[in-house]
C-alpha cells in the first residue's frame, strides 16, 4: 500500500509567457511523493498563454482564471488570498524548470512544525534560457526578523510554507509592497515562524531578456542599481516596515516590536539612527547589502 501523498497548492501567475510555460507547468505536475494542485492567475497575457492554459485545464491538469493587471507582486498576493484552504502551498514563476524532488525536500523540512506557522525556501540554480547551468551567488542568510527589514534574500519561486503561515499573511492587505516574497519571508520572520533555508537548489531558475526580476545583470548594471536604490527617494525598506507596522504589529512578539519601532523612528531622529547603525539584530547574510544598508542609515535613504 502507497504512503499517502502530502498535498501542496501551487499558486502561479501568468503574463505573456508562452514561451516556456509548458515546461514549467509539466515540471510542477510531475513532482515526485506529492499530491499536486495547481492554480494559475493570468495577469492579462495578450500572448498564447491563455491557449497553453486552456489546454492544460482541459486535461485536468490544473486551473485558472484571469484578472486585471496587477503586476506580479499584488498577483501573487491575490493568488494565496482567494485559493482554497490546504496544509502546505507554493508559488511558482512561469519560465523557470523545477527539480521533481523540490515540493517533496520543502515539506520534508517544515512537516514537523504542524500547526505552527512555518516557510522553507532554498536556494536556485541559475540557467541561461536553454537551462543550462550558469554560475549562481550562494546565499547565506540569517533568517532574522532583522535582516528580512534589511535583505530579500528568499525567492518566492523556492517557498512552500503551511496554512498557519498563510492565515497571518493574508490576515492584512497591503497597500505596498516591493515584491511579495520579501512582504511573505518579512512577516513569518516578524511573527518568529520556523523558516528553513535549504543551501541545496530544487529549481532551475532560467535567467533571460523577459525576467520580470531576475540575477542575470552584469556587475556594472548592478551597481548602477544599487547606487540608484541608495539615493532613491522611494526608501522601499522604510515603506515595508510601516506596512508591516500597521497590519501585524499587535501580534508581534517584543523583540519585532524593538525592532519595527527603532526602524521606523530612526526616520525622523538622527539620534535613533545611530542606535539603528549600530544595531547588530539587523545584520544580513550578505556582506555588500549589509555595508550599503548602513550607508543608507547614514544617507536617511532606507
Amino acid at each position: 500500500m502507497e504512503p499517502i501523498k502530502e498535498k501542496v497548492l501551487v499558486l502561479m501567475s501568468t503574463y505573456n509567457g508562452e514561451q516556456y510555460l509548458q515546461q514549467q507547468i509539466d515540471s510542477i505536475i510531475t513532482q515526485k511523493n506529492i499530491d499536486v494542485e495547481l492554480i494559475v492567475r493570468d495577469d492579462g497575457s495578450t500572448d498564447k498563454t491563455i491557449d497553453i492554459l486552456k489546454d492544460y485545464q482541459q486535461k485536468g491538469l490544473l486551473s485558472y482564471y484571469v484578472g486585471e493587471n496587477l503586476k506580479p507582486q499584488y498577483s501573487f498576493l491575490h493568488l494565496l488570498r482567494h485559493a482554497p484552504k490546504c496544509n502546505y502551498y507554493a508559488f511558482a514563476d512561469q519560465d523557470d524548470v523545477w527539480l521533481e524532488d523540490k515540493l517533496s525536500s520543502g515539506i520534508k523540512e517544515i512537516s514537523s512544525y504542524g500547526n505552527q506557522p512555518a516557510l522553507y525556501t532554498c536556494q536556485t540554480q541559475m540557467t541561461n534560457q536553454y537551462l543550462e547551468k550558469i554560475p549562481t551567488p550562494q546565499l547565506h542568510p540569517i533568517c532574522t526578523f532583522g535582516e528580512s527589514l534589511v535583505y530579500a534574500y528568499a525567492s518566492g519561486c523556492t517557498m512552500v510554507f503551511n496554512n498557519a503561515l498563510r492565515t497571518i499573511i493574508t490576515s492584512y492587505q497591503p497597500s505596498f509592497i516591493d515584491m511579495h516574497d520579501w512582504w511573505i519571508v518579512s512577516v513569518a520572520a516578524a511573527m518568529k515562524a520556523h523558516i528553513v533555508f535549504d543551501h541545496n537548489a530544487h529549481i532551475l531558475y532560467r535567467q533571460h531578456s523577459k525576467n520580470v526580476k531576475g540575477l542575470n545583470d552584469t556587475k556594472l548594471k548592478e551597481w548602477k542599481q544599487r547606487k540608484k536604490r541608495l539615493l532613491h527617494k522611494q526608501q522601499i525598506r522604510y515603506h515595508i516596515a510601516l506596512e508591516l507596522y500597521k497590519g501585524y504589529y499587535a501580534l508581534f512578539p517584543q523583540e519585532s516590536k524593538e525592532l519595527i519601532d527603532l526602524f521606523i523612528i530612526s526616520k525622523k531622529s538622527f539620534k535613533h539612527r545611530l542606535h539603528l547603525l549600530m544595531d547588530s539584530r539587523y545584520k544580513c547574510g550578505d556582506k555588500k547589502t549589509w555595508v550599503l544598508f548602513k550607508l543608507s542609515i547614514l544617507l536617511n535613504t532606507y
